[in-house]
């Protein structure tokens, strides 16, 4: 084999090799993968039933209501132009508390977010970035309903 050719070779499976692993990185994000989305997002219509993704907002005062079976919990995201209603199975984490941000990881079904897990804010000034001010637009309203 001529040494043009063996450098063909070379090239081409160098190729497919980067083709493969290309493949292989989709492949394994496939059902991982989770986009972002906020109430008014689902609000529009963006988001679809059992579409792995992140809810994002404020807890919304008074909305939390646990269930018989003391593990789940019912409560809605708010980001000031919509609502979504949650449910979620577990222990909450100790920041999880009405009029807090949080993010849930989970699904849509029937235009209720069923969460997998519950993120609660670590400090006040953690917001994610597509919810731009809204913690303190909410603590602003909060200080003039007193």
């Amino acid at each position: 084999m001529k040494a043009k050719n063996q450098r063909l070779v070379l090239v081409a499976a160098a190729a497919f090799a980067l083709l493969a692993a290309v493949l292989l990185a989709m492949w394994g994000l496939k059902d991982r993968a989770s986009y972002f989305f906020t109430p008014a997002d689902i609000a529009a219509g963006k988001a679809t039933d059992g579409q792995a993704m992140r809810l994002g907002g404020m807890v919304e005062r008074g909305s939390i209501k646990r269930e018989p079976d003391g593990v789940t919990i019912r409560f809605i995201i708010t980001d000031g132009k919509a609502r979504t209603p949650v449910t979620y199975r577990g222990i909450v984490p100790d920041l999880f508390r009405e009029g807090s941000g949080a993010v849930a990881e989970g699904h849509l079904q029937n235009r209720t977010f069923v969460a997998d897990t519950i993120l609660a804010k670590h400090d006040e000034r953690y917001m994610p970035p597509e919810l731009g001010n809204l913690a303190a637009e909410h603590k602003a309203g909060k200080t003039l309903e007193k």
